[in-house]
C-alpha cells in the first residue's frame, strides 16, 4: 500500500508552492490571489528510496461564497480520513490567524501524525518567526520556505520518519489485481456483486455507500484474481456535491494498488470532467484499463450505429490514449459483465508479455526505414537497434539511436501506435525510451 500524504491549510499560505516544491513540478497555477489552486492537485514524491503520493487538499475544494471556513473543515476532515501524515502549513508572516487556530483545534484531537510547516521563512531575519506555532500544541513547527526550498530536505525526511509500515495484505504477485474505479454511482458495487454472486457490498441507491477498501480473492469460472473495491464514502451531513471529490481521492488509493483498472462509466450519463479525472489518475500511475460503459439496459437506443458513435467519444475524449477495450454492460440483467473479467485478464497478460528481441528488431527497424524520424538541423537520427525491458512493471521499449535528444513526442507515439498495430498491448500503456548507442 503507498503512503499518502495531505497538506491542508486555510488560504495563501502556500499550500501549492510546497506541492510543486516537494513533487519538483510547476504544474500547480501558483498565483498571488486566495484560492487560485484548480488543477487537481495529486503527485508522486520520491525521497531516499521511499515513495509516496501528496494531495494538495487546497485544490480539490470548490470555493463557494462564504469562502473559507466550511472548505476548511472539508479538506481537514477528508485529510483526517484519507491520509497517513498531515502537513499543515502556516505562514510565518502573517502569524497565528483565528481560522489557523480553528484548524489546530480539530488536528489535535485526530489521531493521524500532523506536521506543523512554518512558510515563507525566506531568510534569516524571519527564523525566529516559528516560534509562535508552538501555541497549537503540534509539536515543533518546521520552519522552511518552499519558495527557495529550503528546509524541505529536513521536512521530507520528517514526512518519511512518519510513516507506519502498515501490516501488508499477502497478496501474491503472478494474481492480477483488477480495481473497479469510476464516480459515484456508476454502479462499481453492482457490478461487483454480480461477480462474486452474493451482496457483499451494500448497495443502494444513494451515491457513496461503500465502506472499506477490500481485496477479494476472486476464483470462479477459471478467472483467478484479486478483486480491489474502491471504498465509496458518506457520512452523515455530507452534501451531495462532496461525494464527487471524494470519490476521486478514494479512488487514489485503489488505482494505486492495482494492476488494471475497470473505468465505469454511466451510460445515461455519459463522460463527465469526473471520469476524466479518474483516467488521468489511472494514466499518471500506468495502470492497465478497461472501460466499462454501465447500466446499458437503460438505454433507448441500442443499435450498432449507436454504440459506435460512444465508443468513439470515449476514445476521443481519452485521446492520445485510446488502445483499450469498451464494454457496455448492465450489472443489473448481468449481461456482458464476465467479458469484463476476460477482458482485464487479457489487459494483464498484454501488460506482462514479452517480445522477442529478434522480431522486434525485425519488424519496428523495417516501419524505421520506411518513415525514420525526422532530420534535426540537418542532422538524421538513426536507431539502430531495439530492446524491451525485462520485468518492467509496464512494457517498456528502448530504442538504441545516435542522437536521442532529437527525437520528439509525436515520433514515439508513430512507434508505440507501430508496435501496438503488430503485438497486441491493449489496454495497457507502454513506455518508449531513447537511449544513446
Amino acid at each position: 500500500m503507498g503512503n499518502l500524504v495531505a497538506i491542508v491549510g486555510r488560504p495563501n499560505v502556500g499550500k501549492s508552492t510546497i506541492f510543486n516544491r516537494l513533487t519538483n513540478t510547476r504544474r500547480a497555477i501558483v498565483n498571488e490571489e486566495a484560492g487560485t489552486t484548480r488543477d487537481r492537485q495529486y503527485g508522486k514524491v520520491e525521497w531516499c528510496g521511499n515513495e509516496f503520493s501528496i494531495i494538495d487538499t487546497g485544490g480539490w475544494v470548490v470555493n463557494s461564497d462564504d469562502i473559507f471556513e466550511d472548505e476548511i473543515n472539508k479538506q481537514v476532515s477528508i485529510a483526517i480520513e484519507e491520509a497517513d501524515v498531515i502537513l499543515f502549513v502556516v505562514d510565518a508572516i502573517t502569524g497565528v490567524t483565528d481560522l489557523d487556530d480553528r484548524v489546530a483545534a480539530i488536528l489535535r484531537r485526530a489521531s493521524k501524525p500532523v506536521i506543523l510547516v512554518a512558510n515563507k521563512i525566506d531568510s534569516n531575519e524571519w527564523q525566529y518567526a516559528s516560534a509562535q506555532f508552538y501555541s497549537f500544541g503540534l509539536g515543533d513547527p518546521f520552519s522552511i520556505s518552499a519558495v527557495n526550498g529550503s528546509g524541505t530536505g529536513d521536512l521530507l525526511d520528517a514526512i518519511v520518519a512518519r510513516f507506519t509500515n502498515k501490516e501488508e495484505e499477502t497478496i501474491e504477485p503472478e494474481v492480477p489485481r483488477i480495481a473497479v474505479v469510476g464516480r459515484p454511482n456508476a454502479g462499481k458495487s453492482s457490478i461487483i456483486n454480480a461477480f462474486i454472486g452474493e451482496d457483499r457490498n451494500i448497495v443502494t441507491d444513494i451515491a457513496g455507500t461503500t465502506r472499506d477498501s477490500i481485496h477479494t480473492r476472486y476464483t470462479k469460472f477459471g478467472f483467478d484474481f484479486y478483486l480491489v473495491d474502491t471504498a465509496g464514502i458518506r457520512k452523515k451531513g455530507k452534501v451531495t456535491e462532496d461525494i464527487e471529490y471524494y470519490s476521486v481521492i478514494r479512488s487514489i488509493r485503489a488505482i494505486e494498488d492495482s494492476d488494471v483498472c475497470v473505468l465505469m462509466i454511466d451510460a445515461t450519463r455519459g463522460i463527465e470532467g469526473q471520469d476524466m479525472n479518474i483516467f488521468s489518475l489511472i494514466q499518471k500511475n500506468k495502470k492497465g484499463l478497461v472501460v466499462c460503459v454501465n447500466k446499458w439496459d437503460l438505454v433507448e437506443d441500442k443499435s450498432q450505429k449507436a454504440i459506435k458513435a460512444f465508443e468513439e467519444a470515449i476514445r476521443n475524449r481519452f485521446a492520445p490514449f485510446t488502445d483499450f477495450p469498451i464494454i457496455f454492460t448492465s450489472a443489473l440483467t448481468k449481461q456482458r459483465i464476465f467479458r469484463v473479467l476476460e477482458c482485464a485478464d487479457e489487459v494483464f497478460k498484454n501488460r506482462r508479455q514479452l517480445i522477442p528481441t529478434a522480431r522486434l528488431n525485425e519488424e519496428m527497424l523495417a516501419v524505421i526505414e520506411a518513415y525514420p524520424p525526422p532530420a534535426h538541423k540537418g542532422k538524421y537520427v538513426k536507431i539502430k537497434y531495439i530492446t524491451q525491458l525485462k520485468g518492467s512493471y509496464v512494457p517498456t521499449f528502448i530504442f538504441f539511436c545516435n542522437l536521442p535528444q532529437w527525437v520528439k513526442e509525436p515520433y514515439k507515439r508513430y512507434l508505440e501506435n507501430q508496435i501496438r498495430k503488430r503485438w497486441n498491448f491493449s489496454g495497457s500503456p507502454v513506455n518508449i525510451f531513447m537511449r544513446q548507442k
